[in-house]
């Protein structure tokens, strides 16, 4: 059985780095905003999960983290602007040091 996403990611964008460290480990991302929409928030401590589940409410910045196969770690970002139709403005993998 599959989870429902909890919200709209809005188009998809990730930083050149990331599209790299996926490739490298075989990986396209999908599977990173699988888990970031339908509120798996990857290795976030619990405060940072907290401000995820608020942030789908009040439509603030979700953030996610996820270490790859070979321990990189990326982010995904859905940013905080909604528009009319709860949809929101860009969801972004990318590399910590990319931000």
């Amino acid at each position: 059985m599959s989870k429902q996403p909890l919200f709209h990611l809005g188009p998809i964008v990730a930083t050149p780095g990331a599209l790299e460290d996926l490739e490298r480990n075989g990986m396209t991302g999908l599977e990173l905003l699988k888990r970031h929409a339908t509120g798996d928030w990857g290795i976030l401590g619990e405060e940072g999960k907290a401000a995820n589940e608020a942030a789908i409410k009040t439509g603030a910045r979700i953030l996610s983290a996820y270490f790859l196969p070979d321990e990189t770690k990326l982010w995904v970002i859905t940013d905080a602007e909604v528009d009319e139709q709860h949809h929101r403005y860009c969801t972004t993998i990318l590399r910590p040091q990319d931000y």
